[in-house]
């Protein structure tokens, strides 16, 4: 294996995992985390041994608060890239995790999320445009990207050479690897999810939960 995973695990009234990778060629980060926790993710980073200069790459797996709520303020300490699906590019450049959102459920969690002070955070504007097939051996990392939409336009998942998956949402494991109930297009989220079960994917790195085997959850274990 050519990288060392490191999960950082944040917790604010829900839990979430952020994924620092360690390459050759230096770090690449995976969803930069609750704002609320970003002392604790500095401080991981710092441990790890990542500097100014070492961080090649942040990679947004899909556009809400939880997943990139410090990536704004990482550009700048860091001097990093910033790279994402474009479905999910209105959402960040406004600072608004519900630009353009359609479900349910997510208008749910819409209207609960600023009842907490959970539902904006500092906007940006993403450097790279991530697509579907784009190969990431250019930055060290021997993965490439897969957009996943459903549980928002511009869900992608990081599927490494060796297997490894980081998915984001589209799957979980807060209780047991699932598929999300956080679901902007149910017909896009299962197209997807079924997608996933063809790539000979070994381990799902979740952004909720436990890291788990792509066979648990293809063996039929129900949603989260």
């Amino acid at each position: 294996m050519q990288y060392e995973i490191k999960t950082i695990y944040q917790k604010y009234l829900m839990t979430v995992n952020c994924y620092l990778l360690k390459t050759p060629s230096g770090f690449i980060l995976i969803d930069t985390g609750l704002p609320k926790r970003r002392s604790d993710l500095v401080r991981e980073l710092e441990t790890a041994g990542c500097k100014p200069g070492d961080l090649k790459l942040i990679v947004i797996t899909h556009g809400h608060l939880d997943h990139n709520g410090n990536t704004a303020y990482l550009r700048e300490k860091y001097d990093a890239k910033v790279a994402m699906h474009g479905g999910d590019s209105a959402m960040v450049e406004s600072g608004d995790m519900f630009r353009g959102v359609k479900g349910l459920t997510v208008a749910i969690v819409r209207i609960m999320l600023p009842l907490v002070g959970m539902s904006r955070y500092d906007c940006f504007k993403p450097d790279i445009a991530l697509e579907d097939g784009r190969d990431l051996s250019e930055y060290g990392f021997d993965a490439r990207v897969v957009h996943v939409p459903g549980h928002s336009k511009g869900s992608i998942g990081v599927l490494t050479a060796e297997g490894d998956l980081f998915c984001g949402d589209i799957l979980g494991n807060t209780d047991k690897p699932a598929k999300t109930t956080i679901v902007d297009d149910s017909v896009e989220l299962d197209a997807s999810v079924e997608r996933l079960k063809t790539l000979g994917i070994r381990t799902v790195y979740p952004g909720h939960g436990k890291p788990f085997r792509m066979d648990q959850y293809a063996g039929g274990l129900g949603v989260q």
